[in-house]
């Protein structure tokens, strides 16, 4: 298995069907998650929800660039979620989340393995190899928080 392939396949281990790491994922934490309980506050944390669109707002982000665009993301706007007041807005997010994991775990599975070791846009940022790699990091740390922010909402 290509380098490119066994990342994407980390990838989707954490966001969409892995069990691995930490025998969860974003999916499956997500899933049956009401958009009243993915807004509710504990004490300052972060919502299930803000984590949530945090998360997917990197992925968009990285997205952009694997097909060819601009890196156009800006850490202080990665918090920016707009209200949710329904159900139906909650589950647009989670399936923009979905896809959008899906296309970038298919697009780095498109990458050669020499793309790896290439600058990511500008040398400050290091390597794709590198910038996936905190992806999947990124996604497991916020995906610890949502667990246990989902475990302080439903077991009190």
């Amino acid at each position: 298995m290509s380098s490119s392939s066994q990342l994407a396949k980390r990838f989707r281990e954490v966001l969409l069907d892995g069990l691995w790491i930490a025998n969860t994922n974003f999916k499956d934490q997500l899933s049956g998650v009401s958009w009243q309980l993915a807004v509710t506050k504990v004490d300052s944390l972060n919502t299930i929800a803000v984590l949530t669109y945090h998360i997917g707002y990197y992925i968009a982000g990285v997205v952009n660039v694997l097909e060819g665009g601009d890196l156009e993301i800006k850490d202080k706007f990665s918090f920016d979620l707009p209200p949710i007041e329904s159900q139906e807005q909650w589950e647009a997010l989670l399936n923009k989340l979905w896809t959008d994991s899906e296309k970038f775990a298919s697009l780095i599975e498109e990458l050669p393995d020499n793309k790896l070791d290439e600058v990511f846009v500008d040398e400050k940022y290091g390597t794709y190899q590198r910038n996936i790699d905190g992806m999947i990091e990124h996604a497991y740390y916020h995906l610890g928080q949502i667990t246990l922010i989902k475990k302080m909402l439903t077991h009190p």
